[in-house]
């Protein structure tokens, strides 16, 4: 019998008070007050109707899919979504509501966006659409759309594309995490062992030191510790074969990362159009088609080398990028200039066609296209990690794909 998760609304959210890393304070809000508090902090509320609705369900499925896919737990955070627009959406305690804005959010708040097919809710990328640009919605090219006489809808398609839906009417309950709440161990059998089985199958295509092809059989064996094994050794954690709710995260966190690589590969459509020869330097301060393309295969690198951090494909050579090619100049064993010069962008270019060579075009691990543009078979999994279901006599259960289209990672 196969699984489908419905994703649901938090009663609750828990909102770190500034970059994920930094020393700052939690606050755990309604997500009703929360998406509130985002709205008005992000827009302004003598906007348009249409334009209003599209960036507040916008902002609904963004913080929906932090909270599915367990995007700061799987990482060891104790909080699921920060106030830094560098990583997430503004959210500024304490701040005023406004009015037009609280009704609103009152008629959407159960509402988000996904992809036919999906279960997911759709990570949104949005931005200002002045000083900064995404592949997403343009906040200001909202506005001007309703005003030209778009609906919310036709702008939301306008951005994210004709293969998009609206879900209404989600149910609402207190957030659920995906670790079983006991350790898994050698001889357990249970769907969770089969949900950290999937995980492991998928892991191993992107790093093949670690033992795959396993039977998704719920059964907890040797082969399924050597695989737990492995993964431990590889990513720094005590080796014990057991999948405690660190090694859990990290399965978590690796999968969920595999699966943002989805997004990467449809974007490489866009980006293998531009000329991979070496375009003169490239430095903090610049903008434009060469940093897309730079931030590009940055944000693919990062999937597979740890030391590389998350970035954002904006076009702006900023704080995040430089740090980004400092990561990838220290690890390539280059000077760590921050500035791309010709050495850098050969790394750079041969680590992510060897990538996609090896992985993005393994029609076995991608049911789109790979990055070149070449096409894979098909593959629908349905989702798993997000839920704590009852154990099920008819198995196997079976992962879903993920779409994340966040550019601010």
């Amino acid at each position: 019998m196969a699984i489908t998760v419905t994703p649901y609304i938090p009663t609750y959210i828990t909102v770190h008070l500034g970059t994920p890393d930094s020393q700052a304070e939690n606050v755990t809000v309604s997500f009703r007050d929360y998406i509130k508090n985002v709205a008005s902090s992000e827009v302004y509320p003598t906007w348009h109707v249409s334009a209003l609705r599209a960036n507040i369900l916008a902002q609904i499925s963004f913080a929906l899919n932090r909270v599915y896919t367990e995007f700061y737990p799987s990482q060891g955070y104790d909080f699921n979504i920060t106030s830094s627009t560098a990583y997430d959406q503004k959210f500024i305690k304490g701040r005023n509501i406004f009015d037009r804005v609280s009704q609103l959010v009152d008629a959407l708040f159960t509402d988000y966006l996904r992809r036919p097919g999906f279960a997911e809710p759709l990570a949104a990328s949005f931005c200002n659409g002045t000083t900064s640009t995404c592949d997403g919605l343009s906040q200001w090219g909202s506005e001007h759309l309703a005003q030209e006489g778009y609906d919310s809808v036709e702008i939301l398609r306008r951005y994210y594309g004709e293969n998009l839906e609206i879900v209404t009417g989600a149910p609402i309950q207190d957030i659920q995490y995906s670790y079983p709440g006991a350790p898994l161990r050698l001889g357990d059998v249970s769907p969770e062992v089969q949900v950290a089985q999937v995980m492991l199958n998928r892991i191993a295509v992107a790093y093949p030191a670690i033992p795959g092809a396993l039977a998704v059989d719920g059964i907890f064996g040797p082969a399924t510790e050597d695989a737990v094994r492995e993964v431990q050794h590889v990513f720094n954690l005590a080796v014990d074969g057991v999948v405690g709710r660190s090694t859990w995260y990290m399965l978590v966190h690796l999968y969920t990362g595999i699966l943002r690589l989805s997004e990467l590969v449809s974007l490489g459509q866009t980006y293998f159009q531009l000329d991979f020869a070496y375009p003169d330097p490239i430095a903090y301060g610049q903008e434009g088609e060469a940093v897309s393309l730079l931030q590009y295969l940055l944000s693919v690198l990062s999937e597979f080398y740890l030391t590389i951090p998350f970035l954002t494909i904006d076009g702006i050579f900023g704080d995040e990028t430089l740090a980004a090619v400092k990561a990838l100049q220290q690890d390539a064993g280059l000077a760590q200039t921050g500035v791309v010069d010709e050495a850098t962008w050969d790394v750079l270019v041969d680590r992510f066609l060897g990538i996609d060579r090896t992985v993005l075009s393994n029609p076995a691990f991608f049911p789109y296209e790979s990055a070149a543009g070449e096409a894979v078979g098909p593959e629908h999994l349905q989702d798993y990690l997000a839920a704590h279901p009852d154990p099920l006599p008819d198995l196997p259960l079976t992962l879903g794909d993920r779409d994340p289209e966040r550019s601010r990672l």
